[in-house]
Formats: C-alpha cells, structure tokens, sequence
C-alpha cells in the first residue's frame, strides 16, 4: 500500500508499526534513507535500519502518532508530528519514550512518499 497523501506517512508508519509490519515499514523507506534512533546518531542501509526498527519493536509496545504539520515543495516535504511510547516492556520494565519527529519525505509516482530521512527525536 503506498502512502499517496503526505499528511498520511507517519500514520501509516504507526499502523505497520502497531501490526508489528517490519517489512512495511521498510517499505516506507527509501533505499538511502537516514534513520536516527537516538540522537545523534543516525544509520543508514537497510540493514543497519531494519535492526534500529526492530529494537524499537522489540518493546512490544504501541506507537501513537499525531500529525501537527506538513510541508511540501512538489516532490520533496517535511512531516512534523508528536510521537510516544509507553508501558510496560517485555522485561517488565515502565517504557517512557516520546518525541517530536522531523521527517524529510519524496514522493514518486511507484512508490508514493516515502521517508529521505526519518528522525524521530527531530527536536532534540
């Protein structure tokens, strides 16, 4: 399913990362994407970027995502939007993250938008 609004990106990354979808959300990617699971220290290559997803799907715990703004310039755009996971981890440890991602997208016509740079702590 290809994401065809860019106001829908993060939604449809909450949603495969709810379904626990990893290859989904790799499809949400494009092939040189920049993820930063932490701040500071970004990865790229899907490799290195689909065990930065799975650590954060290993909590077993939901995303909830809130869009607060998009901002596009034909093909490129930047997605804004508040994020937070939060519960009780796998160990039985209390989970607490959340943050205000700052996403950098391109859209093509075979793959819709699709994330350049995806960097969940945008802000810090």
């Amino acid at each position: 399913m290809t994401v065809t609004e860019l106001d829908q990106l993060n939604l449809a990354f909450a949603e495969r990362f709810n379904a626990r979808d990893l290859d989904g959300l790799m499809a949400l990617n494009t092939d040189d994407v920049v993820f930063v699971p932490a701040p500071g220290t970004p990865v790229t290559g899907a490799d290195a970027v689909r065990g930065a997803l799975e650590q954060f799907l290993g909590l077993q715990l939901p995303i909830e995502m809130t869009v607060r703004h998009t901002f596009r310039s034909g093909n490129t755009g930047l997605a804004i939007a508040d994020w937070s996971i939060t519960g009780t981890g796998p160990d039985g440890s209390e989970v607490a993250l959340s943050g205000t991602t700052a996403d950098v997208a391109v859209f093509d016509e075979a793959h819709g938008w699709r994330y350049v740079v995806d960097n969940p702590f945008g802000t810090a």
